[in-house]
């Protein structure tokens, strides 16, 4: 089974940029959309940007034109640019497959956008 390692996370100033890696291992990678998710403290996690097996992106309208999504099915890694960052954007970000093809969660990263 699939198993998601995500890394990149950091304290930064708004305005600022960060960039998160996703590594996978497991041999389906490359055919599913990995999905870019966020939960901040008391709320739910939340979709916020994915990434198809045919490089399409869809993104949450929170974060559409500042975070950018990409694959390496090669390298069964992903990452997410994050630009122009705001401090509603900290969260602990996730990758995984999107709802109904996700598999358990790793340990996420801490992405903390200070004003």
């Amino acid at each position: 089974q699939v198993q998601f390692v995500e890394s990149g996370g950091g304290l930064v100033q708004a305005g600022g940029s960060l960039r998160l890696s996703c590594a996978a291992s497991g041999s389906t990678f490359g055919i599913n959309a990995v999905g870019w998710y966020r939960q901040a403290p008391g709320k739910q996690r939340d979709l916020v940007a994915y990434i198809t097996n045919g490089d399409g992106t869809h993104y949450a309208d929170s974060v559409k034109g500042r975070f950018t999504a990409s694959r390496d099915n090669a390298k069964n890694t992903a990452s997410l640019q994050m630009n122009s960052l705001k401090p509603e954007d900290t969260a602990i970000y996730y990758c995984n497959f999107l709802p109904g093809q996700a598999v358990a969660w790793g340990q996420g990263t801490q992405v903390t956008v200070s004003s």
